[in-house]
């Protein structure tokens, strides 16, 4: 009787050891999120003197950058929004890519204003007050030891306050998109 005792004892040690092992396992071997920072935005002076919106752009410098160490990323196309208040300023999609180990990707590019939207766009860029919210949608998979998770939704947002000159205004000159709110997605009707 205490043989058997001492056996299971023994079993319950090794299981209890082989679990703390893989918990351990996990949590090294878990990916992180990719980090997206808009670097820079920039609406031309061209852009600024016309109030009329008529072909009326804004360039933005995204950073995209891969913080694991043991995992490499495969990106699903990226929908990338800018609003005002609750209008769309305009939209882009970033092609689906793939990014290796601890690597950073700079996407620099444009995106043309919607007309309807200029007007208020540019009247509050002139009086220093505006602000444009920035979305990001897309869906990821980690590829970690030869093996491809399932997909991962990313829906993030970041705030973008332009001075009169048509630059991020403020202290801060990166803004890094975080995970969305419940109340940013009744703009993503």
């Amino acid at each position: 009787m205490c043989e058997a005792k001492n056996f299971y004892i023994w079993l319950l040690q090794i299981l209890a050891l082989l679990g703390i092992l893989a918990l351990c396992l996990w949590l090294i071997l878990r990916p992180k999120s990719p980090n997206y920072t808009i670097v820079d935005i920039t609406i031309p002076p061209g852009s600024l003197a016309s109030s009329e919106g008529q072909n009326a752009t804004i360039y933005y410098d995204l950073e995209i950058e891969n913080p694991n160490k043991d995992s490499s990323v495969y990106y699903d196309d990226i929908l990338f929004t800018f609003f005002y208040g609750q209008d769309t300023v305009g939209q882009k999609t970033i092609p689906s890519f793939h990014q290796g180990r601890s690597k950073t990707r700079q996407v620099v590019d444009y995106l043309e204003v919607k007309p309807s939207v200029w007007k208020s766009f540019h009247n509050a860029i002139s009086n220093g007050k505006a602000e444009l919210k920035a979305s990001l949608l897309t869906k990821v998979r980690y590829k970690t030891w030869g093996q491809r998770s399932k997909h991962h939704k990313l829906d993030l947002v970041g705030k973008l306050p332009i001075g009169s000159d048509g630059k991020i205004s403020g202290k801060k000159k990166k803004i890094k998109l975080r995970h969305s709110s419940k109340k940013w997605r009744k703009y993503k009707a």
